[in-house]
Parts: structure tokens; C-alpha cells; sequence
């Protein structure tokens, strides 16, 4: 009852929060300026659930609270897709100025290269979670670099271009995307939810899984299959945020303090969505647009990761 009561007021914040983003200065172009906050209210919920949902999900996968999905070096590898494609084809392009074009590949590179990740390295059965993070990091570290190299010799004014997408920005997201999105989404949860019943049991770490009977490589490479469709969706959406699966995932636990994931997902993401409401709300009213949300976020979010590290090392 203690942790149903605390969703139910997770929930009216996320919604009083929602109705002021909505209705506060409206003015006299009602018409437009509503239509256009809520399609960056349905691309918050979107983004912040696929974030939140896979971020607890990972870090039951690899036992460790401090890791998130990006570390397997998916950010790095879209910015490195959108600069390719500007470096080579210039940034009037179809793949750029065709967002369904752009959205299809950049969600379906991304998913192929994290599973060619698992594949590759879990052939041998001896093989441990933490090679796989260790060898996305180095991937991740690769991305950049290749990224940084091209972007130094495009032309200025494309550079622009790049660094619009480089941080995440609910501004200008495009809302035929969304329903796409949404499918996507909406596709990973219905083929997750017969691996809901395994997370409990994933969490006491890979030998106790095993002796209770569950099927782990099996099972976490499924796991693996929907973590990557999500923050690929999330990420081509409206770009990468590095740190606020790591922010809203931990401030779960802590808020929640059980083990069962049914409550810690459902908790994560409504964290989430006040998280990105609430920074939005901060950037339209506070900064007036001057900055974008990912810098919000990644700045709360590294002080919150050194912190959680500073934590880890007293114990």
C-alpha cells in the first residue's frame, strides 16, 4: 500500500505538472501554441518511458546501478550515422531531409549493431555481461573520435546542422515521427512482458538465476533485443541524453526502496516524465530557449553519477 500510495503521487505530480505546461501563457493563439505542446508532451512520455523502462531493465541485466544503456556506445554511434551522412552526402540529402527515411535507419543501424555486440561476443558460453560493456565503451570511444574527424572537415554551416543533434531538444521535434515511435514502443513492451516475471529473479545475479531454473543467456538476450529497440527509438527521436536513465532509475530505488520491478519501472518512468516536464518547463521559462534540456539533465545527472560513485567507494 506504502508504494502504491507513492506512484499515485508520483502521478498527480507528473499530471499537474503536464496541465501547467499545457495551459500556462496560452495567449491568444490557441490554435497553435496547444497542439504544438502537446505533441511535446506525447514525445516526453514516449521518450522518458523507452529511457526509464530500459535503464531499470539494464541494470538488473548487469547487477550494477551506476551503468546505463548508452555505455554499449549507442549515442555515439547515431551522432556518427548523422555526421556520416552529412560529411558524404551534404545535409540536403534525402536521408536527412526525409525524417521517416532518417528515423528507419538511423533505429535500425543502431539495433543491428547492438545485437551483432551480443552475438559476436556471447558465442562462448564463459563470456560475462562486463566484457560486453567493456567492448561497447571502446566502440563508444571509436564513434566519436570518427564523428569528431569528420566533423572538423565538413563545411561550417553543415556543422550546424551536426550540432543541432548532438543534444536532445523537444523544440522541434517532428511529430509524424511520433506515431512511429510510438508503435515501436508500444511493439517492445507487448514482446517484454513475458520476460517480466524473470527481472526479480535476474536481480540476485546470474548463479542464483541459474539454480532457480531460469534460461539466463536465453532470456537476457531478449532482454537485450528490446533494451536496444528502445533507446534506439528514444535516442533518434530527440537525441541523446546521456544521464537521465542513470538520474530517474536510481531516484527509483531510493523513492520506491523494493525489489519488485513491476513498482521500479513503473516509478522510473513516471520519475522520468517529471524529470523532462520539469526541465523543459526550466528551459522555456527560465532560460527562454537559450539552452536545450540533454544540458540540463546531463549536468544533474553527472553531479548525481559522482555522487552514486562516491557512494559506491565508502561501502
Amino acid at each position: 500500500m506504502r508504494n502504491r500510495t507513492k506512484l499515485i503521487t508520483l502521478l498527480i505530480i507528473a499530471i499537474l505538472l503536464i496541465v501547467v505546461f499545457l495551459f500556462t501563457d496560452l495567449g491568444s493563439n490557441l490554435d497553435y501554441v496547444l497542439p504544438k505542446r502537446t505533441m511535446k508532451i506525447i514525445a516526453i512520455i514516449l521518450t522518458g518511458s523507452a529511457i526509464a523502462f530500459s535503464t531499470v531493465v539494464f541494470q538488473t541485466i548487469t547487477n550494477n546501478r551506476i551503468l546505463t544503456p548508452s555505455i554499449i556506445g549507442l549515442d555515439s554511434l547515431y551522432l556518427l550515422i548523422q555526421t556520416f551522412i552529412i560529411f558524404v552526402f551534404g545535409s540536403t540529402h534525402m536521408t536527412l531531409m526525409n525524417q521517416h527515411v532518417n528515423f528507419v535507419i538511423s533505429v535500425g543501424l543502431m539495433i543491428v549493431f547492438a545485437l551483432l555486440l551480443y552475438h559476436f561476443l556471447f558465442k562462448k558460453e564463459d563470456q560475462n555481461i562486463y566484457f560486453l560493456l567493456l567492448i561497447g565503451l571502446i566502440f563508444g570511444t571509436f564513434f566519436n573520435s570518427l564523428s569528431d574527424f569528420m566533423q572538423v572537415l565538413i563545411d561550417p554551416n553543415e556543422f550546424l546542422v551536426v550540432q543541432d543533434r548532438m543534444f536532445a531538444s523537444f523544440n522541434n521535434v517532428n511529430t509524424e515521427l511520433l506515431l512511429i515511435a510510438f508503435v515501436g514502443i508500444v511493439l517492445a513492451t507487448l514482446y517484454f512482458l513475458k520476460f517480466t516475471k524473470y527481472l526479480d529473479v535476474l536481480s540476485l545475479g546470474k548463479e542464483h538465476a541459474i539454480n532457480l531454473g531460469v534460461d539466463y543467456d536465453r532470456v537476457v538476450k531478449q532482454l537485450f533485443v528490446v533494451i536496444a529497440i528502445l533507446i534506439s527509438i528514444a535516442t533518434v527521436l530527440v537525441g541523446p541524453i546521456t544521464f537521465l536513465g542513470l538520474l530517474v532509475a536510481n531516484v527509483a530505488y531510493q523513492f520506491l526502496k523494493t525489489y519488485r520491478h513491476s513498482v521500479l519501472i513503473l516509478g522510473a518512468i513516471l520519475i522520468s516524465i517529471i524529470a523532462l516536464v520539469s526541465g523543459q518547463l526550466i528551459v522555456e521559462r527560465v532560460f527562454t530557449f537559450s539552452t536545450t534540456i540533454s544540458v540540463i539533465i546531463n549536468f544533474v545527472g553527472g553531479v548525481y553519477f559522482i555522487y552514486l560513485l562516491l557512494k559506491e567507494s565508502r561501502v
